[in-house]
Order: C-alpha cells, then structure tokens, then sequence
C-alpha cells in the first residue's frame, strides 16, 4: 500500500507543531516518511516526551531516603526495604480511554501499570487505584463508573493481584472527563533487579507475549488532546486487555530474568513498538535492527506504520544476552506465548526498521525520547481570575445551620464521605493471602511473606484544595497520604506521582500545574519521600470545562515490626478517645460547605508541614509504644464525619462513643472542619498516663474527647446518633444511587 506523502499539514493532523516539524526536518536533512513521521509524533506526543512538564518535574526531589531507582531511571521507582528486598511501584493514568470505552480503558489501564511492575523483576503483590467521576445523579456518569470499576475489578480479579485501597470522589468538574490512575505494588530481590536497557552488539531482540493488531493506534496521541464530540470516534484508540494472557506473560517474564538470560526488558505500553525499542536504546546508547515482518500479527494486511504503532496489550521487547535465545524461546514455549527474534541491537545509535523487504524507519533513537532530543517547553503562567472570587468570599457570611443532624446525614451519606463498599466488593482484596488491612481505612497493609514486615499502600488528593490554592492542595495531598500510612503502623518511604491537569497550553493551567509542583516538592523534602516517578496527564478538559487539577499521591511506607499494625475502628469498650492536633475552623474547599451551601469558595486548608511532621512522629511513637488501639486521621468531613467512621468501620461490630467537641465560633464549622494535622485515637483506661505523658513530652496539642461504649455517637449532650441508622446511610448510599440492592 503506497504511503501517504508527508506535509506539513499532515504533520498537524499527527498533533506535531509547525516548529517541532521543522525542527525533524533539519535533524534528518530530509523530510521523514508517513511511518516516521507516526513514529515521531507518538515519541513526541505529550503522553510520551513529557514536553511540557519534564522541565519542572525534574525540580521535585528523585533521591533520598532508602531510594534505589528514581523517577524515569527504569519502568518503576524502587526503594530498599531491607533484607535483601525492595518494593517496585508506580501509578499511571488511563483516564481518555477510560472516557470513551470505560470497561477496556480501565482494565488495560490496571494491566500496562503492572507490567511496568514485573518488568522490574518484581512480583506484583497489590494494586490500587484513584478515580474521579461527574455526579451520580448523572446517567452517563453511571454507566462510566459502572464500567470502569468492573474493568478493574475484572482484570485485576483474573490476574490474581488484590486490588487493596483507593479512593474515588464525585465532582461535576470530571463530568466529561474522568480520571481513572492506577498504581501497583510489587516485591523483588535486590539482586535480581532488570532494566530497561538495550546493549551489546549483536545481541537478539525478542518480542514475547501475544501477537501485534491494530487496536491502540495512536493511543498515546489520543491521551494527548483534550476531550471532544470526536473522541467518541477513537474508540479504536482503545487498547483490549487479556488478564489471562498477563498472568502467563508475568511468570514466564520473571522466569527469564531469575535465569539471568537477558539484558533488559520494556513493556510495550503507550507507543507499542516505537516506545521500547527507542526508548530502550536509547537509555544503552545503542540502537537496533529490526524486521517487522517476523512480529506476530494477528489480522492481515497491516502496514509498518500500523506495527509500530499499535498498542495492543500483553507484550514485551526484550534484549536478550546472546546464546540464550533458546532457551528464552522455550521458556515462552512453556507459557503458551509468542517468542519471536525480531532484530539484533547495534552500535550506531540508530532505530533501522524494515518490513517485508523494505526499509521503513532510519532515526536516531536518542532524538526520540524522553531525556533526548525530543523537544522540553516551560509555558506561560497565569494566576487564574477565579481565585479573585474564591479569596475574597467570606465563609463567615454563610447563614448558620440550624439543623446539625441533617446535615450530617447528609454528609455521612453523600458519595465522597460514604463507603466506597459497592465498589471494594467487586475486587478481590484477598488473593494471594498477604492482605492484612483491606479497603475501608487509613490505608491497605500488605504482609511481606518469610519477613516480619508489611507494607502500608495508600492514594490521596483533594482536588478541590488544590483548585483554590494548588500549592497547599499538593502539599496536603502528600501529607495526607503519609499521615495515612503513619496511622496504619508505617514509615512513610516514598511516592509516586499521577498530575492531572488541563490543557497545558492554557496559561491559568499551566501556573496550577508549577504551583502544584513546588508545593508537593517542598512536602517530600520535607518529610524525605522522594519521587519515584509516575504520570503527567495533561489535556484533561471536556467542551463544558476543565477538571479540577488533582495532583494523585500513591505513597509506600513500611511496618518494620508486623505488631505495629494499626486500625481506624473503635475496638473496645470505655476505651479512651483523644485527638491529637488542633482544629482553626478551615472550611475552604470543605465537603460540608459544598453540600450545604453548594459553595467551593474559600482559601484551602493550610498545611504546616513541621506540625504534621511532629504529629506523625509522635503518633509513630505511641504506636510502637502499644499505647493506642485505634488511629484514624481527620479530613473530608472534619471530626464528626471521622468519629462516625471510627464507631461503623467494623460493619460487623459497631460501637459508639459519647464525645465533647469544643466549639469556637460555630457548631457547624467546628464539627465539620477540614484542618490538617488531626487524628482521632483510641486509648486503653490503664495506659492513659503513660499516653498523656509521651504526648506532654513531644509538644504536641492534644483533648480528651469522650470514651467509647453504648449504641450511639453521642456529641456534646446535644446529639445522639444511631449507629445502626448511619451505618446503613454510609455503606448503602453510592450502592443505591446505582440502583443496586443490597
């Protein structure tokens, strides 16, 4: 099939400007041909290059702490856990396929994120996820979440991983445009760590896993643009996912790399075969040969431009140490996947691809990639007008509520607040048997088998936080999440990262993206969890609007003795119950305020990372010191919200607690602020003076609110709520609003 001639106009319709075009042009002395020119406009896509944000995420901190491997050095950031042992992790976006196409978008979205964790050499042992949805009042909006947690729930359900924490917020700014990131977790030995690396002359490149089509074609260009009345139309841009093929594909690739039969493996994700084999010479500073007429096919006729830039799923390049090449084959043999000697790498630095006797591809694989010569741009900034609106309007002219009680059963059960159980139930969060803590608190705990530690995973952002100050929001989205892993018995170690923005070219976009950059760099300084890598994803704007910028933190910590493990819930009865840290009566950005007064105005709460820092040492502390029964901290909802989850979280066995919440200014605010820095625990009556001694020590503010016992949540001899009554409100909510019976 005679190519199309390639133009400048043509280049346009690839996503590539009239300067980036020129720019190939001069590099190549020539014009690239149509398979080139594809080649460079998924490399150089936004989802591939990073073109407008790899200048300011290289400000974030990538060493540190127990660090191995930081962000873009291999597939997955890695850190040292000790015994020989390091945790793999990453999170990724999916959220344009996942617009179109819900069930595949977020299924492929799960599976490409753990072979990024595989390809590591790692196991993966947990999977988590961050999704953001319009209004369920909405139908579409219900077939879009119904869709993609079933996605989810499927692939990872088959693969065998367990899907362990998450979060999923509600919000008619993501209406047309929902964000579905999914991270994995995995476990691998130190020394048994791969690459993604390409070198030695003349050694074979293998492509191994299922056979190449056209599904995925110019996916990553499709990520890379804003949502339209057209995007409906790129449904052929989404990737099919097979979890059953996965599965195969994990062991026999973890098969290959305990052999010590290879020199690196990529997955083939965005880009397909453009992506790793550049990407993968690029980073041995070699380059390859390759024969695209020996990939496995799956439907006829394909064209060398549809080769390299499918994405269909479930496939791997590897560069394998020569002399080993039959032994890889028979271990895919095995497996029941394909295993196919594609090319050989080479010295030149060059990426020369033929196809079916002909010469396709001639470009120097450094000028491709990431960290290369594709193109780095910083945009214009502008602070946004709306926060002239949102700063100047005062909280305090909202009219006092008369009505506490309906108002928190409103609260209890608006979909932010309430349960995500109709969701968690579709995962299985057992498979493998290491889950310790499921879904439902602080964060998931995850036992490391053969040691006496475990993992403590969470995800975290507060969107609206971030809309009304970008810098505190970010910084809120990391604290929170280490606040989290801290009340689950771990050291918080490190993070990962999904940035979802707008349109990059949009200078009020584009200053809440560098805002939300410093804020979440000066937070993982602070408290030394550097930034293992993750995603940008940009474009993520519908015809009505854009979504709320929601930087998603994915942190790891570690519970170095299985003993510290700690849980939210309520566990005994007249045990004491404390808050450590104080409220100011934030409302900004409040899911209180929202609900109540359909208000998202307000400054965001403000986050003093050296008051965080003490609260969670101090919690650390008193944990490891078996001085607590229950930790669970205070956000979305403010304290009423979090006493209540601490009395139901345990469905099972429900128990309440008489409490006085001081009030400052108003009933409303204070029992519904969101103030950082706060975490409601649980005492044991014969260890409150050793309790109240660690905490005097520690400078820490801290109130006796009440002790647990009774039927009821009890506040401040004036409200009394039946645990039964908003246990059914928090748990059955989202599940009847998609008309599910329970």
């Amino acid at each position: 099939m005679r190519e199309p001639e390639v133009t400048l106009e043509l280049a346009l319709e690839h996503g590539l400007t009239e300067e980036e075009f020129d720019k190939i042009c001069k590099r190549l002395g020539r014009k690239p041909n149509y398979t080139e020119l594809g080649v460079i406009s998924v490399m150089w896509s936004e989802h591939c290059s990073y073109k407008n944000s790899i200048a300011l995420i290289k400000t974030l901190p990538r060493s540190g702490g127990r660090l191995l491997v930081g962000a873009g050095e291999e597939n997955a950031g890695l850190v040292d856990i000790g015994d020989g042992l390091a945790v793999a992790f990453k999170i990724e976006s999916h959220n344009h396929p996942s617009a179109v196409e819900p069930y595949q978008g977020a299924a492929t979205g799960v599976g490409g994120i753990l072979r990024d964790i595989f390809t590591m050499g790692a196991r993966p042992i947990a999977s988590l996820n961050s999704l953001r949805f319009g209004s369920l009042d909405d139908a579409r909006t219900r077939y879009l979440f119904d869709g993609v947690v079933k996605g989810i729930a499927d692939y990872g359900n088959c693969f065998g991983v367990p899907t362990v924490a998450g979060e999923v917020y509600f919000d008619n700014s993501y209406k047309g445009n929902p964000l579905v990131n999914a991270m994995a977790v995995g476990i691998v030995k130190t020394d048994k760590v791969a690459s993604a690396t390409a070198k030695g002359k003349g050694n074979p490149v293998m492509i191994v896993g299922s056979s190449t089509g056209r599904d995925g074609i110019h996916g990553a260009t499709f990520a890379s643009e804003e949502i339209s009345e057209k995007s409906e139309s790129k449904r052929p841009s989404v990737q099919a996912g097979d979890p059953f093929t996965e599965k195969l594909l994990l062991e026999a690739t973890l098969e290959i790399i305990k052999a010590d039969l290879i020199v690196g493996i990529q997955d083939m994700g965005a880009a397909g075969i453009s992506c790793s084999t550049s990407e993968m010479s690029a980073k041995g500073e070699s380059g390859m040969k390759i024969d695209l007429s020996k990939v496995p096919l799956r439907e006829k006729g394909m064209t060398a431009y549809e080769i390299m830039l499918s994405e269909s799923q479930e496939r791997m390049l590897v560069a394998v140490k020569k002399g080993n090449e039959d032994k890889v084959k028979e271990i895919f043999d095995k497996w029941d996947l394909h295993c196919e000697i594609v090319g050989e790498v080479t010295e030149d630095g060059i990426l020369d691809i033929d196809y079916l006797g002909e010469n396709k591809v001639k470009l120097p694989a450094f000028d491709l990639v990431l960290g290369g010569g594709a193109p780095v741009y910083i945009r214009d900034t502008k602070e946004p007008e709306y926060l002239k609106s949102t700063r100047a309007f005062d909280l305090n002219s909202l009219p006092n509520n008369n009505n506490i009680k309906e108002s928190f059963e409103q609260l209890i059960s608006s979909p932010n607040i309430a349960s995500k159980k109709w969701v968690y139930e579709q995962y299985d969060s057992m498979v493998r048997t290491n889950t310790v803590v499921g879904p439902g608190c602080d964060s998931a705990v995850i036992y490391i088998k053969d040691t006496n530690k475990a993992l403590a995973v969470k995800t975290d952002c507060n969107g609206k936080y971030v809309y009304l100050n970008p810098k505190e929001g970010a910084k809120i989205a990391v604290a929170e999440s280490a606040r989290n892993i801290v009340c689950s018995g771990g050291v918080p170690l490190a993070i990962t990262n999904c940035l979802n923005f707008g349109n990059p070219y949009k200078p009020e976009v584009y200053w809440q993206f560098k805002e939300a950059i410093e804020g979440m760099g000066e937070a993982c300084r602070f408290f030394d969890t550097p930034v293992t890598g993750g995603n940008v994803s940009f474009y993520n704007e519908s015809p009505e609007t854009s979504v709320y910028p929601t930087p998603v933190i994915g942190m790891v910590g570690l519970v170095e003795n299985l003993q510290n493990i700690t849980t939210s819930f309520f566990k005994n009865e007249d045990d004491l119950i404390y808050l450590l840290g104080e409220d100011k009566e934030e409302m900004g950005g409040s899911e209180y305020v929202q609900l109540a007064y359909n208000v998202v105005a307000g400054e965001s709460p403000v986050m003093d990372l050296e008051k965080e820092k003490l609260l969670q040492d101090t919690l650390l502390k008193l944990i490891e010191s078996k001085l607590v029964n229950s930790a669970h901290d205070i956000s979305d909802g403010g304290i009423m919200a979090a006493l209540a989850e601490c009395c139901i979280m345990d469905a099972e066995n429900l128990l309440g607690a008489t409490v006085n919440i001081p009030v400052k200014t108003r009933e409303d605010f204070s029992f519904f602020s969101e103030s950082q820095s706060r975490v409601i625990l649980s005492v044991s009556k014969d260890k409150k003076d050793a309790f109240e001694s660690l905490v005097k020590a520690s400078g820490l503010p801290y109130l006796l609110l009440g002790k647990t016992g009774g039927n009821s949540l009890k506040v401040n001899n004036k409200y009394e709520f039946e645990l039964k009554h908003i246990s059914d409100l928090y748990y059955n909510s989202i599940s009847k609003l998609m008309n599910v019976t329970v």
